[in-house]
């Protein structure tokens, strides 16, 4: 799998493609407000794009990345990636081959000291997803409520077999709000929730990386703008239609089809919004000043 995705990469699939293309069309329903995006500092780490992702070239820097959603009602922590302590608390726990492709220099921000600089306390966490570098800035974080999709809670929270990497360890003794994907199609994605009721914070269903996977779609000032979590490592993944390569994939993504399929979904919709991947350091600048 993993040379076949070297030679010849998969090829998109167009009539998924014209099919999602005619969902993007759909109007979003209005927002009664906006919210502020902020990213957290952090600093990149090169990554070998060509083994990385199948034959892609240029997404060669990536980020263990949070963001902080600032709504009337509620300061959000999204996706707090590492703890202080990574290396006692998370790697250990990691699979050796894993390990030697995701170990955090030692020069990377962690989580809560983010925060702190950035002087932010925030109210409530959201992982998009339940994997190590979405979750375990939590260990750090004890007694802060977190918000996290059903169906991923019954995966990692409390399925037979854990994500490793602290992520039981992150949720565990915690007030974890449950919400289901209850709500109308939106766009090109089949369910939805929204957060508030308000409009400003909407999550879609992504499900494929992880069986609970959502994306986050915002209503801002400078208007929609849709964060992936990591359906996609980098945003060159949806340009150009290219999944990640065998390894690291089949280790990272839960059902590769699924993923895949999901894929395309965000891939006609980028000329209409913004879409971020949680790793993509360039394109999460953008939102460094919270503006």
């Amino acid at each position: 799998m993993y040379v076949r995705s070297m030679v010849a990469p998969r090829r998109g699939d167009r009539r998924l493609l014209a099919r999602y293309a005619a969902l993007a069309d759909r109007p979003l329903p209005p927002a009664r407000g906006t919210v502020r995006l902020q990213t957290l500092r952090q600093r990149p780490r090169p990554v070998p794009s060509r083994l990385t992702f199948e034959r892609l070239a240029g997404a060669d820097q990536l980020s263990l990345q949070s963001f902080v959603i600032h709504h009337r009602e509620a300061t959000i922590l999204l996706d707090p990636a590492f703890p202080r302590e990574v290396n006692r608390q998370v790697m250990r726990e990691l699979q050796p081959m894993l390990r030697r492709a995701v170990q955090p220099p030692s020069d990377l921000l962690p989580t809560m000291d983010a925060l702190r600089e950035a002087g932010i306390d925030p109210d409530l966490a959201h992982s998009t997803h339940a994997h190590w570098d979405h979750v375990s800035g939590l260990l750090d974080l004890p007694g802060l409520p977190a918000v996290m999709h059903a169906d991923e809670i019954a995966w990692a929270a409390e399925g037979e077999r854990a994500p490793v990497g602290g992520v039981r360890r992150g949720l565990a003794g915690r007030e974890l709000l449950e919400f289901s994907l209850d709500g109308p199609p939106i766009l090109t994605f089949d369910r939805s929730h929204d957060l508030f009721g308000d409009g400003t914070v909407r999550l879609v269903d992504l499900a494929g990386h992880t069986p609970g996977s959502v994306g986050v779609l915002l209503a801002t000032d400078g208007g929609p703008v849709l964060l992936v979590g990591d359906t996609a490592w980098h945003g060159l993944q949806i340009d150009e239609l290219r999944q990640r390569s065998g390894y690291p994939g089949c280790l990272a993504d839960e059902d590769r089809e699924l993923t895949w399929r999901a894929l395309h979904r965000l891939h006609v919709l980028q000329e209409q919004l913004p879409v971020v991947p949680a790793h993509d350091h360039q394109r999460a600048a953008a939102w460094r000043t919270g503006l």
